[in-house]
């Protein structure tokens, strides 16, 4: 499940994921990234992940077609969740992530609001 976050305003999408996503979620959380990207240039995210976020295969997929045709246009990127996995991929992700000028930061759940004041600086 994907909820988007009240905190979610101009080129901020903020959202929760519980369980295992959809292609059909993946789609819908695509279309609102791009309605963002439409309108501002830019996007900034925070994803809230709990202990059983997962993607399926088609998901994860269009998930990393979306994020590798607008590199350009994803200033942060910050990961909120406990799991070592998600702490360890953000690391690796993000030594790349910065060559090519995006700013991308794991934090844990007791630090969400570091996380919250990062996205938004």
């Amino acid at each position: 499940m994907i909820k988007e976050l009240p905190e979610s305003k101009g080129h901020l999408l903020a959202f929760e994921i519980k369980g295992k996503i959809s292609i059909e979620q993946e789609k819908e959380l695509i279309s609102k990234a791009d309605r963002i990207v439409q309108e501002y240039g830019k996007i900034r995210v925070l994803a809230l992940l709990d202990e059983g976020a997962s993607w399926g295969v088609k998901a994860g997929i269009e998930d990393l077609k979306w994020c590798m045709a607008h590199m350009k246009n994803i200033e942060k990127f910050a990961i909120v969740s406990s799991s070592r996995v998600w702490k360890w991929l953000v690391t690796i992700d993000g030594f790349f992530a910065g060559i090519i000028g995006i700013g991308e930061k794991h934090f844990q759940p007791s630090d969400s609001e570091d996380a919250w004041k990062w996205i938004k600086a």
